[in-house]
Order: C-alpha cells, then sequence, then structure tokens
C-alpha cells in the first residue's frame, strides 16, 4: 500500500489521477478479464485495497449485480489519500469506503472473502512488504483470495514514477514473499504493452 509520503503525493494529484486514470476505459482488457476470473471464484466480501476513486471498486459491484460473481456478498474499498475515499464515496454511495492503509486494515480477523490488490502496493518499501501481506492473510478467510497487480523486471529496483517513487519485482521474488506471508501462489502472469512498463500480476490463496 502507499505510505505516508506516497499518500501525501496522491492526495496532492487526486483530481489529476481521477481525471486521466479513474474510469475503467483506461484499463486493460486483459487485466479486467484476469480480475474478473479471480473475483468468479471467491466467498463473501471483496476488497479493494488501494482503491484510488474507486473504478474498479465498482466495476467489481457491478460484475455482482449481473450475477458474474456469484458467491460474492459485498464489495468494499479503502485508500490512504482523503480525496480519492471522498470521490469514491460520490462516485458509488452505496458502497462502504474506509480511509486507511494496507497494514491496518479495518476489519475484523478472518472477514474478507478476497482482497485486490491492483497495483497498490508499488510504492511500498521492500522492507515493508511484509507487513501488509501479514495484514491481508489476518482479515481473510481461511480461504481466501489475493490478487496483485504490479510493476515487474529483473531485480527489485525503485524508479521514478510519475507520482512518486515505486518499485518493479522479478514476478518470481514476488511470489516467494507472497508464500512466506502464508498464501499459495496458484498463478503468475506478465506482458509488455508498447509504451509501457512491464506488467505482473499474480493471483494466490491463504492457506
Amino acid at each position: 500500500m502507499i505510505p505516508e509520503t506516497a499518500a501525501f503525493a496522491y492526495t496532492r494529484r487526486a483530481g489529476e489521477y481521477t481525471r486521466l486514470l479513474g474510469a475503467m476505459d483506461a484499463t486493460a482488457a486483459l487485466d479486467r478479464a484476469r480480475v474478473c476470473a479471480w473475483a468468479a471464484e471467491l466467498d463473501g466480501v471483496v476488497l479493494d485495497v488501494g482503491c484510488g476513486p474507486g473504478h474498479w471498486t465498482g466495476w467489481l459491484d457491478g460484475l455482482r449485480d449481473a450475477g458474474r460473481l456469484p458467491r460474492v456478498t459485498s464489495v468494499a474499498g479503502v485508500d490512504p489519500a482523503v480525496p480519492f475515499v471522498a470521490h469514491a464515496e460520490r462516485q458509488h454511495p452505496h458502497l462502504g469506503f474506509h480511509h486507511a492503509v494496507a497494514e491496518q486494515l479495518p476489519f475484523a480477523d478472518g472477514t474478507i472473502g478476497g482482497i485486490l490488490a491492483w497495483y497498490s502496493l508499488i510504492h511500498t518499501a521492500p522492507e515493508r512488504l511484509d507487513d501488509a501481506l501479514a495484514e491481508f492473510a489476518r482479515v481473510l478467510t481461511s480461504d481466501g483470495g489475493l490478487c496483485i497487480g504490479f510493476f515487474t523486471g529483473p531485480r527489485i529496483a525503485q524508479f521514478e514514477h510519475a507520482v512518486t517513487p515505486a518499485i518493479t519485482w522479478p514476478v518470481e521474488a514476488l511470489a516467494d514473499r507472497v508464500e512466506r506471508a502464508g498464501f499459495a501462489v496458484l498463478s503468475t502472469r506478465t506482458r509488455h504493452d508498447p509504451g509501457a512498463r512491464p506488467h505482473g500480476d499474480l493471483v494466490a490463496r491463504l492457506r
């Protein structure tokens, strides 16, 4: 999730981010298919961690309403940037949004069926990643699911992101950290779209 300095950076640029990237039209069709397939296997509450302006959260809820996520009961979102939470609440007033960080989620143990962390851990320093993963494991049900989208590369390295410095992860290195946090990694995927940094994602289940 976004540490305090990055949360401040996103707070300052929330309006710009929302205009440019805060709609599902700005996402890749392959990513939507990946997340939909993952969520269709979940039971209970799906939590969008680092939900930003709430576009993925609202989209998942729309899939639920359409019957495409048959066992999902509700969708919620959390984000550390107050303007994002406020925007998400305006756009989706029937959903629950919370001002929170990944390392301190406002949910009881074992109450969440699945966590989507789509590019919401990219600013988390490698030495802090385990804290977020441990918190995910705490709130998930015994067979809860996890889906992470991230920047991938040949090594763990920081780069100058458009908003604030971000991290690239080799797929194997991130999968190892997820496994060490108590998850079983079920699948990974990468691609390199023209004009973009290489993309990685993984799907896991709590062991």
